[in-house]
């Protein structure tokens, strides 16, 4: 059936690649468990929320409304304790030593100000070295100020003349994960793959096989192809794999067409091969194809708007994203899992992965060519 469909010898050198791949049984389990243990552990250890901090309070004031600031603190769910501080020089020592994240103060007259409307001041001192942590507890303590505060206003005539009327869309709980797992699957269908396409050629160097492959009858298109079959048949397992278990496992919802995310997914693969095979045309062994993958993934996952919003890179890093094909499926991915992205947005970030698909297949088939010559 393949040999029909694809003619005897490009079959031939698809099921011999397959064959390297999945004859080791290490290779078999290396090919699927450490994927899945990535998604599990990413999944539940890559976020952004802030949770069990330990938060310490120097009240001096002892009043009414800092203590229904602390309880509230208190009653975080995010906040795991309150720790007690009795001087200036206690606050420091907690900081200092990491005891805290932030410590709480309240001047002798706080809750008189209050009640006074004087204006009162809530201090708080925040441990620098942990910059992104102590951002996101800030929001969740001027959150709950913000919340006493208007409890006060409310309760005093004359009542407040407008509301606000907050909406979330996409997301509604705000949960870090309905962002996260979309995105690992574009991570990790990246590694796996890359995994795989780049140790083919450096395999034939090294096994001593590669003057074999030049004077075979194969054409060059149809070794390349060949050999880049396995790590796209491996990239649509794991992303399938991913797909169905994101909404099992994590509850994160699936909202677009599969009829998008597998073309738009097949074009990303071709687009990783691509990069893959240059890695491993340019190796002259497994361990530097490994290392030459190793050293891409890490500007390859920091460009691809996972780890930080693309925006806020400078500008000569935004222009180099354009040419990461992560970046653009990450956008087809979460726009698919969560808003339901329609064909015109999808082709959008599709097509530039096309080119970069067409732009590094076409360089490795000149390497390649120009070794044979």
């Amino acid at each position: 059936m393949i040999a029909a469909l694809l003619g005897p010898r490009l079959a031939a050198i698809i099921i011999k690649e397959l064959w390297a791949v999945l004859r080791d049984p290490r290779s078999r389990l290396s090919l699927l468990m450490p994927p899945l243990l990535q998604l599990l552990v990413f999944g539940y250890a890559s976020t952004m929320e802030v949770r069990h901090v330990t938060i310490g309070v120097l009240d001096r004031d002892g009043g009414q409304w800092s203590h229904e600031i602390v309880q509230r603190l208190a009653g975080s769910p995010n906040v795991k304790r309150i720790v007690r501080l009795d001087s200036e020089n206690a606050l420091a020592r907690a900081i200092d030593t990491q005891q805290v994240i932030a410590a709480v103060q309240f001047d002798s007259h706080f809750s008189a100000d209050v009640s006074a409307a004087r204006g009162a001041v809530v201090g708080v001192v925040y441990d620098g070295r942990k910059s992104n942590a102590a951002q996101i507890v800030s929001g969740y303590i001027d959150r709950i100020v913000a919340g006493v505060a208007g409890d006060i206003h409310t309760a005093r005539p004359p009542a407040p003349s407008g509301s606000s009327s907050n909406v979330t869309w996409f997301n509604p709980n705000l949960d870090y994960l309905w962002f996260s797992i979309p995105s690992l699957v574009v991570i990790i269908s990246l590694v796996s793959s890359t995994a795989v396409v780049s140790q083919s050629v450096a395999r034939e160097k090294e096994l001593g096989t590669y003057d074999q492959l030049m004077v075979s009858p194969f054409r060059v298109w149809e070794i390349l192809a060949g050999k880049m079959v396995p790590p796209v048949l491996v990239g649509l397992a794991n992303a399938t794999l991913y797909l169905a278990m994101n909404p099992l496992i994590f509850g994160v919802p699936f909202t677009g067409s599969l009829w998008l995310f597998y073309p738009s997914l097949l074009v990303f693969l071709l687009a990783v091969s691509g990069i893959g095979m240059l890695i491993s045309v340019v190796a002259n062994t497994q361990q530097q194809a490994f290392l030459g993958m190793f050293a891409l993934t890490v500007p390859v996952f920091l460009l691809s708007g996972y780890a930080a919003p693309i925006d806020n890179i400078p500008p000569f890093l935004q222009i180099l994203a354009e040419a990461n094909p992560a970046k653009h499926f990450l956008i087809v991915t979460e726009g698919l899992f969560l808003k339901g992205m329609p064909a015109a947005d999808v082709f959008a970030n599709t097509w530039p992965m096309a080119v970069i698909a067409v732009v590094t297949i076409a360089a490795a088939s000149y390497l390649f060519r120009s070794r044979l010559e």
